[in-house]
């Protein structure tokens, strides 16, 4: 290689190394930020995943500490106070209720209960829960009660079968065996009636003098 080639490619590599530097200057700000971006994010990701932990498990704290007053009331009162976020909430809530009837203040677990059945923010499946367990408390309401356990007893809806297990007992409360036999009959040749549901309704039909179908007397 002559000494003239030699001096092209030496003055080709600095002007190269020049353009380098340039964009380097120039363009360099936005590779720093990308990294400091991404570290930013993963450092804040993983302060909200410790406050998520830290909340979910004061929480749960709060709950057991409540959950070991051994007296209903006081346990009540207890839960009451538990702040909870989440499907927490709901879980809270409905641990409420449940105290709330123990207790005997079923005025306190409607209440309770309807205002989880109608959360927008709660999951559905506690919201279906919640309003089933409502329709299900002791009241002098029948009407009230009956009409909202038809209405949760209709066809695809989650707690079909058991609310119409308890319109039957509103029946019979009511004196109409005939209409707490056919709704029990219902439930009992219902293909998605549960193991536990399906002895529950034949044992009170029995009792009722309904006989059982031969596939079950088999």
């Amino acid at each position: 290689m002559s000494d003239t080639d030699s001096f092209i490619n030496e003055v080709t590599d600095e002007v190269r190394r020049e353009k380098l530097f340039g964009y380097l200057r120039r363009y360099g700000w936005i590779g720093v930020a990308c990294v400091l971006l991404l570290v930013g994010g993963a450092a804040f990701n993983e302060y909200r995943n410790a406050q998520v932990r830290d909340t979910a498990q004061a929480t749960g704290d709060a709950l057991l500490s409540a959950l070991e007053e051994n007296d209903a009331a006081v346990r009540a009162a207890a839960l009451e106070s538990v702040e909870a976020q989440g499907n927490s909430a709901a879980v809270t809530l409905l641990l409420r209720a449940a105290t709330q009837q123990e207790a005997g203040d079923i005025a306190a677990a409607s209440e309770t209960l309807n205002t989880l059945a109608v959360d927008p923010d709660a999951p559905q499946m506690y919201r279906d829960l919640a309003a089933f367990k409502a329709a299900a408390l002791p009241s002098d309401d029948t009407a009230a009660r009956k009409a909202a356990l038809e209405a949760l007893s209709a066809p695809g809806l989650p707690f079909s079968l058991l609310a119409s297990e308890q319109l039957a007992y509103v029946a019979l409360a009511d004196g109409d065996t005939d209409a707490a036999l056919a709704i029990l009959r219902r439930i009992e040749e219902d293909a998605a009636v549960s193991r536990g549901l399906r002895e529950r309704v034949q044992t009170i039909m029995v009792a009722l003098g309904e006989p059982l179908p031969e596939t079950v007397n088999q």
